[in-house]
C-alpha cells in the first residue's frame, strides 16, 4: 500500500507563488488574470546558488549535484485594476479576501498584504521536499538586524537514483517590507543584495518520508570548527525502503559555516547506523531530548508498529520490543517535553495514544479513539505548557488537548480544550511557537498555513464586524502561495520568523505579529 504523504517525483516548479496573504488580504479588479483569474507578479529579488563558497549561474550542476535554486524573491505590490485605457482613472476598491468564504470572479485577482510581511522569501528546489527541520547556529538569539542566515537540513523525493539529504545555509536575507518612511537610499541599497544559498550533499538510498535532526535545540555553531566538541550532529531519514539511516551532519554544518573547514566525503557521507527493524516504510520519527551522552529515537511505520532505538557514544542499541496498540499506520510521534520516559502517538485509526516505555507490556498507558473523525497526521507537544498537546487531521480539524483529561482505563475521547475547522484539507503539520505557549502554526493540503493564539479573545466591537465574524478570533495570519505544503516550523532565534515546505520549494516568512 502506497504511503499516504509521499509527493509524486516531480521537478518544483518556477513559476512564482500566486498570493501570499493573511484572513484579510485584499481582492482586486482586474485584467491581468490569467486562465485560473490570477495575477502576475514582479519578481524583485533573484537569488544565487552556491556551493562551496562558489556562485553558480544555474547552466551547470555543482560538484555536489544540485542543481541552481532560483526564485527567491518578494512579491509584488497591490494592483491598482487599470487596464491601460486612456481615462480611465479611477482604481476600484480593495475589499478582504477571506479564504473559503468567498470565489474569485473572473475579473478578480489576488494581491498579497505586504505590510504584515516584515521578510518574505522563496526557494525553489530540484525535487520536493516533504520535511526538513532548522538548525540553531550561533548567531545568536532574538536576531532582529538585516541581513539573516539561516541554516536548515532536508531530504529530498527524486526520481530514481537522485535522493539527497541537504544541509543549506541560507544568506543575505533582506527585509523586503518596504516602508513608506525608510531611507529611499538605504532602501535602494538593499534592494542590490542578492540573497544566496550555500549546501553540502549526501547521496540517499530512497525517497526520504521524514526528517528529524537530534538535539536542534541546543547546537550551536561556533565560529572556531576547532572549539566544537567531537560529538555527532545525528539526522535521521525515514526511507521509503522501509529503513531509518542516521548520518552525522555535524561537518556539513561546520564547513559551511567556516569556508576552510573540509568533509570527508568517503567517511561523513554514509550512514552511522541503519535501523532494520520495520517490516514496512513509514513516517513518525521523533529524538529524545535528553543530554549529549545518550539519545533515543522513536519510529512508527504503515503496520502500526513503533521502535524505540537508543544511540549512546559508543553505539547503537536496537529497540529490544516493539509497542504494539495501533490498528493502523502511526502517522506521528513525540516525546513529553518533561517526562524522559513518556511519548504520544497518533494513526490514521483516529486515536492519540500516550505510552510509557517503563510498562513492560508494550503497551499505550491512554488511548483516546476517535480523537478525529478521521487519520490522525500529525501532533505535536507544547514545551511551554507540557499537559498541552496539538493534533491535526485529514478532516482539517485542528485539535488542542489537555492531558489532563486524558485517563488511564477508557477510551472515550474527552473533549479538546480548543478546535478550529478552518482548513479545508488534511493538517499536514503542526508546531507550537518555542517561547509563545499560546500561538501555534499549522500547514494544510488546502495551500494554506495558518497561525493561531488561543489566548486572542474578541471585544464586543471586534464581534460586530463582519470580516471577524467569518474569521475564527484566535486565526492571527493566514500564508497562502505554496503548492501541497507539507510542514511548518518556527525558526528558534529569529522572532517571528516560519518555514514552510511544499512541492514548490520553501517559503521564509518574517511576520509582524508574532
Amino acid at each position: 500500500m502506497p504511503a499516504k504523504r509521499r509527493s509524486s517525483p516531480l521537478a518544483a516548479s518556477a513559476e512564482q507563488p500566486q498570493a501570499k496573504s493573511r484572513a484579510g488580504q485584499e481582492r482586486h479588479d482586474g485584467s491581468r488574470g490569467g486562465e485560473d483569474g490570477m495575477g502576475e507578479f514582479e519578481d524583485n529579488y533573484e537569488d544565487e546558488f552556491e556551493s562551496d563558497g562558489e556562485v553558480h549561474d544555474g547552466e551547470n550542476e555543482d560538484e555536489d549535484g544540485v542543481e541552481q535554486m532560483d526564485d527567491m524573491e518578494q512579491i509584488g505590490g497591490v494592483d491598482n485594476g487599470d487596464n491601460g485605457q486612456e481615462g480611465d482613472t479611477q482604481a476600484p476598491s480593495a475589499q478582504p479576501y477571506i479564504p473559503h468564504q468567498y470565489k474569485l470572479k473572473p475579473d478578480e485577482i489576488l494581491e498579497p498584504d505586504n505590510s504584515v510581511y516584515e521578510m518574505l522569501h522563496t526557494m525553489s528546489v530540484p525535487w520536493p521536499c516533504l520535511s526538513f527541520d532548522l538548525l540553531r547556529d550561533g548567531g545568536g538569539e532574538e536576531r532582529r538586524t538585516y541581513p539573516q542566515e539561516m541554516y536548515a537540513a532536508t531530504g529530498t523525493q527524486a526520481a530514481g537514483d537522485a535522493n539527497e539529504v541537504l544541509v543549506m545555509r541560507w544568506g543575505n536575507l533582506w527585509k523586503t517590507q518596504q516602508n513608506d518612511d525608510s531611507d529611499e537610499e538605504e532602501d535602494d541599497e538593499t534592494a542590490d543584495e542578492t540573497p544566496t544559498l550555500e549546501y553540502k550533499s549526501i547521496a540517499h538510498r530512497g525517497g526520504i518520508n521524514r526528517f528529524r535532526v537530534a538535539g536542534v535545540e541546543d547546537n550551536f555553531v561556533p565560529t572556531d570548527p576547532t572549539s566544537m566538541p567531537n560529538r555527532p550532529y545525528l539526522a535521521a531519514t525515514w526511507a521509503d525502503t522501509g529503513k531509518v539511516h542516521i548520518f552525522n551532519i555535524r561537518p556539513h554544518q561546520l564547513a559551511l559555516a567556516n569556508p576552510g573547514y573540509m568533509v570527508d566525503k568517503t567517511r561523513d557521507n554514509k550512514p552511522l547506523y541503519t535501523i532494520n527493524s520495520h517490516s514496512e516504510e513509514g513516517f513518525a520519527l521523533d529524538w529524545s531530548r535528553e543530554g549529549a551522552s545518550e539519545r533515543q529515537l522513536l519510529t512508527g511505520d504503515c503496520a502500526g508498529v513503533i521502535h524505540n532505538s537508543t544511540f549512546t557514544d559508543s553505539g547503537y542499541i536496537p529497540s529490544p520490543a516493539p509497542f504494539t496498540s495501533h490498528t493502523s499506520s502511526v502517522e506521528d510521534l513525540q516525546w513529553s517535553p518533561s517526562e524522559r520516559t513518556v511519548f504520544a502517538s497518533c494513526s490514521a485509526d483516529r486515536s492519540v495514544r500516550v505510552w510509557d516505555t517503563r510498562v513492560r507490556t508494550r503497551t499505550a498507558v491512554v488511548s483516546v479513539l476517535d480523537a478525529h473523525s478521521e487519520d490522525v497526521n500529525v501532533i505535536n507537544w507544547n514545551k511551554n505548557t507540557e499537559y498541552l498537546l496539538a493534533s491535526g487531521g485529514d478532516e482539517g480539524m485542528v485539535k488542542v488537548w489537555d492531558l489532563r483529561n486524558f485517563k488511564p482505563g477508557t477510551s472515550t475521547a474527552p473533549q479538546p480544550a480548543a478546535q478550529f475547522d478552518w482548513h479545508k484539507g488534511p493538517i499536514t503539520g503542526i508546531e507550537w511557537h518555542h517561547k509563545e505557549p499560546s500561538v501555534l502554526a499549522a500547514s494544510g493540503a488546502d495551500d494554506q498555513v495558518t497561525l493561531w493564539d488561543l489566548a486572542v479573545e474578541l471585544d464586543q466591537e471586534e464581534l460586530a464586524s463582519e470580516v471577524e465574524q467569518l474569521v475564527p478570533p484566535q486565526l492571527m495570519f493566514c500564508h497562502q502561495g505554496q503548492k501541497d505544503i507539507k510542514e511548518v516550523h518556527w525558526h528558534a532565534q529569529v522572532p517571528g520568523c516560519f518555514v514552510s515546505t511544499a512541492s514548490d520549494g520553501f517559503n521564509i516568512c518574517k511576520t509582524i505579529s508574532v
